[in-house]
């Protein structure tokens, strides 16, 4: 690859642990020059992104290489993104309306990917996710420039992960195979820009990205409740870094919607108002974990969007239920009953894995909604593939988001 600098990123955690050191023995092994960024914050913000581009722009790096979970990943992603583009400032290429959403026309540097958490799938997609505390709620940059030229997937990455980690990456997993498969799909996605290199990352859902987000969804509802029992069973190891990856092959290309534009405010606004701390995670800050957050709305969100597509939401039934699509409690079930159904099998196994039952269970309350609402509203680029939201014109969502959240406070 002819690397002349590398430009090593991991946090404070994985710096200590073995995948960190493979990766410095290899370096040096092969001779090549690198220098290490271990303070990745969990989560990232505006600011702890700018600490580690501003440390990128100095080096000048000819090459990336991300040791650690989606934080460090997305990290990596944005330093390279701004090493490239030296004068740019950050909310030009933050996806719109929070930002400029500028494309990306510069070729950026190779970025391997060594994912330690079975989670993200951020080794395969064009997305780089972070926390702006100003606005109370997280946002990205979305473009396929940013993908990774390789991630090394990998068990011996994992097995240090705690289980609280495994449950909540497994979860992240869970539902980008659930959201890529039930977006709004490609071929009925508004607006339809007129120059295809301005197509946005996320297409809705498709022939290609249901493949692997229906297989990702199969193995995550069988291994996740495996993973949480026992951590450090290899089998379910693999298949939920398999897993990972899949789903992020998915929705890299079909992409997400209600439960991860939920999720933005609902990790946000936690650092100001209920100052919840998941157990498990070692942070000296609040923190509802990504996947955790994500999961919260997960019933309410599929009890609303199944009227749109009964016989892929009726697939996921009976996924979750554990039973074939032809036995009768399932084949035979009314479409308009679907949604109800789903919504308990969901909860069911959510609750399976000691998931907070509820907003309410991290803090919020119902005096909370018209913020979460408010926070969620500007996630564009994910609402607009959210079926019943994305796909009727001149409404913003506002009603159908407030019945959600509200549905989403406790169950």
């Amino acid at each position: 690859m002819k690397a002349k600098k590398v430009g090593v990123f991991t946090d404070s955690n994985i710096m200590k642990l073995p995948p960190m050191k493979m990766a410095v023995d290899s370096l040096e092994k092969a001779g090549v020059k690198f220098e290490v960024f271990s303070k990745v914050a969990v989560e990232p913000t505006d600011a702890s992104w700018m600490e580690a581009i501003n440390w990128s722009r100095e080096h000048d790096f000819s090459h990336f290489l991300a040791v650690g979970g989606g934080s460090v990943m997305d990290t990596a992603k944005a330093a390279n993104l701004f090493t490239v583009y030296k004068d740019a400032d950050l909310f030009d290429f933050i996806n719109a309306p929070v930002g400029k959403g500028l494309p990306i026309t510069q070729t950026l540097r190779p970025l391997i990917a060594v994912p330690t958490t079975a989670g993200t799938g951020s080794e395969t997609t064009g997305t780089a996710i972070l926390d702006i505390p100003s606005r109370n709620f997280k946002t990205g940059i979305a473009n396929r420039a940013l993908k990774p030229m390789l991630g090394i997937v990998d068990t011996l990455n994992t097995d240090t992960c705690p289980t609280a980690v495994h449950i909540a990456s497994g979860l992240d997993v869970l539902f980008h195979s659930m959201e890529s498969y039930t977006a709004i799909p490609y071929n009925e996605r508004t607006p339809r820009p007129a120059n295809p290199n301005l197509r946005p990352a996320y297409q809705g859902s498709n022939p290609i990205s249901d493949v692997f987000s229906l297989w990702a969804l199969r193995q995550t509802v069988e291994f996740l409740p495996r993973i949480a029992k026992n951590p450090h069973d290899k089998e379910a190891q693999r298949q939920m870094l398999l897993a990972a990856s899949f789903a992020g092959i998915g929705f890299g290309n079909g992409g997400v919607h209600l439960c991860h534009a939920a999720s933005y405010p609902i990790s946000g606004l936690n650092k100001t108002g209920p100052k919840y701390k998941h157990p498990g995670y070692v942070v000296d800050k609040p923190i509802i974990p990504h996947g955790i957050s994500v999961a919260l709305t997960g019933p309410s969100v599929f009890k609303f969007t199944a009227p749109s597509s009964p016989d892929r939401h009726r697939l996921a039934l009976s996924i979750f239920s554990g039973l074939p699509e032809t036995d009768d409690s399932i084949a035979r079930l009314p479409n308009h009953q679907i949604g109800e159904r789903l919504y308990d099998e969901i909860a069911k196994f959510l609750d399976s894995l000691g998931v907070p039952r509820g907003l309410k269970a991290v803090g919020y309350t119902k005096d909370d909604v018209p913020r979460l609402v408010q926070g969620t509203l500007p996630q564009r680029r994910v609402l607009d593939l959210a079926p019943g939201i994305g796909d009727i014109a001149g409404e913003d969502g506002a009603e159908h988001l407030t019945t959600i959240i509200e549905g989403s406070l406790e169950y």
